[in-house]
């Protein structure tokens, strides 16, 4: 592990203007208290409250990025940590941009904002999740059993993205991979009495249940771990992040997206995962900062 004074000093950026702001600033404020206990000195940094402008003068090192959703996640403060020259967390601008677009996963159509939804109900089969393309933490997702449904889901979900996809319900296990470098961190299996693992079920009920181990045999946990590798690299991801998919009733996994800057919250599953492979979430903390890079790969000077 690198000495705490090799970082230099450290911007947790955190907050931001997405719908998920207050699960940013969660996020970032753990990952802020994991950080300061290590001897690293970071500093919290909403750009919301403040102009980037700031991050010019300040003389920031690195940074972590424990922003979520639009602007944070989908390629924007990537790109201008980019020309700063500021060495940052998670993935580069493009691949950050490919993995928050959740277009295409599972069979999916797109919903035009009139249109035909009874025959896209006929093409694609009963039920389907309707949800932004662009959006984090279940934010504006339905589950729609009823073709009649259909257009109430369309509005919420344009409340959050201009696309609005429709998605072939995929009934089976739901899991996860947490990313790490070039490793794949225990699987998680998610269970919930809710219709579907969604906001509440991620970040307020008690009774959602993560099961490490997921209960899977050994060879068929490696497989998934692999194909989650691959996926994960197809985007051009690096560093660190989250693949979730679905395990449908033939054994087949169905990938739904990658995570490319996941929840680091005390609900967050690549914490829950990194303890169980006996990496504290301090330590967590500091090796996902390690890993910080340009996809130019030189920082700025002075």
């Amino acid at each position: 592990m690198s000495a705490p004074s090799s970082f230099g000093k450290v911007a947790v950026l955190l907050g931001g203007r997405s719908a998920e702001r207050a699960v940013s600033l969660k996020s970032g404020s753990m990952v802020l208290a994991a950080l300061r206990s290590k001897g690293i000195d970071a500093r919290a940094f909403d750009p919301e409250e403040r102009g980037l402008a700031e991050l010019i003068g300040e003389g920031f090192g690195r940074a972590f990025i424990a922003l979520h959703g639009r602007y944070g996640e989908d390629g924007t403060i990537q790109g201008v940590l980019e020309l700063l020259g500021i060495p940052y967390t998670g993935s580069g601008v493009l691949a950050s941009a490919l993995a928050m677009d959740k277009w295409p996963t599972p069979r999916c159509e797109l919903l035009p904002p009139a249109g035909d939804f009874a025959s896209i109900a006929r093409r694609l089969g009963l039920p389907l999740m309707v949800k932004p393309a662009n959006e984090g933490s279940s934010i504006g997702m339905t589950k729609v059993n009823k073709a009649a449904e259909l257009e109430e889901a369309y509005a919420l979900a344009a409340n959050y993205d201009r696309l609005v996809l429709a998605e072939q319900f995929i009934d089976g296990t739901e899991l996860t991979v947490g990313i790490l470098g070039d490793a794949a961190l225990p699987l998680i299996r998610l269970e919930t009495p809710r219709e579907f693992y969604d906001y509440e079920a991620k970040y307020v009920a008690d009774d959602t249940r993560y099961l490490i181990p997921s209960g899977l045999p050994p060879q068929a946990e490696a497989a998934i771990q692999g194909e989650a590798l691959r996926a994960f690299a197809a985007l051009g991801c690096r560093g660190w992040g989250r693949v979730d998919l679905m395990l449908d009733h033939a054994g087949k996994p169905q990938f739904l997206e990658v995570n490319t800057s996941p929840g680091m919250t005390d609900h967050s599953l690549v914490p829950m995962a990194a303890r169980h492979a006996g990496i504290p979430f301090e330590d967590l903390c500091a090796r996902i900062l390690a890993l910080a890079a340009l996809e130019g790969g030189d920082a700025r000077v002075g």
